[in-house]
């Protein structure tokens, strides 16, 4: 039997997602089509728009249907880029937190290469925490030259929590819009659109317990933005292309569940996830907590252990069972150590022993318990195969 400790890479549809998808993907009609099927269908979809709304703080009409969480943070930071310089062609700074997931690194590295524009970086601390005095200065430095600001709600690594709202008021106050990639946060925590001030907000259903290839952008109503694909003109013109009904409807069946039991689910997460820090403390010398020790993802754990690589800690848990990760799902194969924990001060030694447990809906303290048992040897035993490599081979006498 798998204890999966991962759903912060993705995690397992909810069965009202399931229903919902199946139930829809066994129906035919183009939400855009006019006759009676394509009406149930945009029907479908105009209430799927509304339930996701209505649990995100968010109008109906600020919701626009996305691939996931990637083409949306695609398309609000190159989105409001665009429109900011189309705007005032001075606007070419983007301040981002140095801890950002790739789906926003990636395009705002992107537009530096191919759109001209210039990345401030805002330091972050040992929790990972971004500083808000750097995001202050640099706001006060050029308030007419920046673009936009971008700061993830959740780490999606060591789970750390960002004071987005705190950001938001400083953009504003300098006219800036901020995007925040909620990827991590939605049906996790609270979150709530209008009352953080976030002009663009991210999410992804297969982080949830929806389906894998959906999510949506949250665009504040009256936010400019350029669209990245054109066609059909679907979603008001931000977003071309045949609206999917099952993605939509499972999307907001996901959603509809997690948010109903957030708080009892919240204290449940948190729960098993002292019980698993406690037992990995007992067992491996050296262990070393990452992020913020209170202000988290309820079920993020993420750890150091000390003198051992943490892709072959994850290989030997792998072998008894036990699925974790060492941090991003999406730079998974690249062998170099997390930006992430670089940016909190860590060295690339220390950064190389990390392994990130996430706990989600279906986790159980038999999966915590599988963990408990199976990391001490694996320890031991990523610990010899270090030191061995790390000892001179002695020649043999001749």
């Amino acid at each position: 039997m798998t204890a999966y400790l991962d759903h912060a890479s993705t995690t397992p549809l909810r069965p009202e997602a399931a229903a919902a998808l199946v139930a829809e993907m066994s129906a035919v009609g183009n939400p855009s089509s006019l006759h009676s099927s394509g009406r149930r269908a945009r029907r479908t979809v105009e209430e799927s728009r509304e339930a996701v709304a209505g649990a995100l703080g968010a109008r109906p009409a600020e919701v626009v249907w996305t691939s996931g969480g990637t083409e949306a943070d695609n398309l609000a930071v190159k989105g409001l880029y665009w429109a900011r310089r189309a705007e005032d062609p001075r606007r070419r700074r983007v301040l981002l937190s140095a801890s950002e997931h790739h789906a926003v690194l990636d395009p705002v590295e992107w537009l530096v290469r191919h759109e001209d524009a210039e990345v401030r970086w805002l330091p972050v601390d040992a929790t990972g925490r971004t500083d808000l005095d750097a995001l202050r200065a640099e706001l006060a430095d050029a308030p007419g030259e920046v673009a936009l600001v971008s700061l993830m709600w959740a780490n999606n690594e060591v789970g750390t929590l960002q004071p987005v709202a705190e950001a938001a008021e400083l953009a504003h106050a300098a006219g800036v819009p901020l995007h925040t990639d909620a990827v991590q946060a939605v049906g996790h925590l609270p979150v709530d659109l209008a009352a953080t001030g976030a002009d663009a907000l991210s999410l992804s259903a297969h982080k949830f317990g929806g389906p894998v290839g959906a999510g949506a952008l949250l665009l504040r109503r009256g936010t400019a933005l350029v669209p990245l694909q054109h066609g059909g003109g679907q979603e008001l013109g931000a977003r071309s292309g045949t609206l999917a009904a099952p993605a939509a409807r499972a999307t907001a069946a996901a959603l509809t569940a997690a948010a109903a039991g957030l708080d009892e689910e919240t204290t449940r997460l948190r729960a098993l996830r002292a019980v698993l820090l406690d037992g990995l403390r007992e067992r491996v010398p050296g262990l070393a907590l990452r992020g913020h020790p209170t202000d988290r993802l309820p079920g993020n754990l993420h750890v150091t252990v000390p003198d051992c690589a943490g892709d072959s800690l994850l290989y030997l848990l792998d072998a008894a069972g036990v699925e974790c990760s060492t941090g991003s799902a999406c730079q998974a194969g690249v062998p170099q150590a997390s930006h992430v924990l670089l940016a909190m001060g860590l060295s690339d030694e220390e950064a190389g022993g990390a392994l990130r447990f996430s706990l989600g809906w279906d986790s159980t303290r038999a999966d915590v318990d599988a963990a408990l048992a199976a990391i001490g040897p694996a320890v031991e035993r990523a610990q010899r195969a270090a030191a061995s490599t790390r000892s001179p081979r002695r020649r043999k006498a001749s």
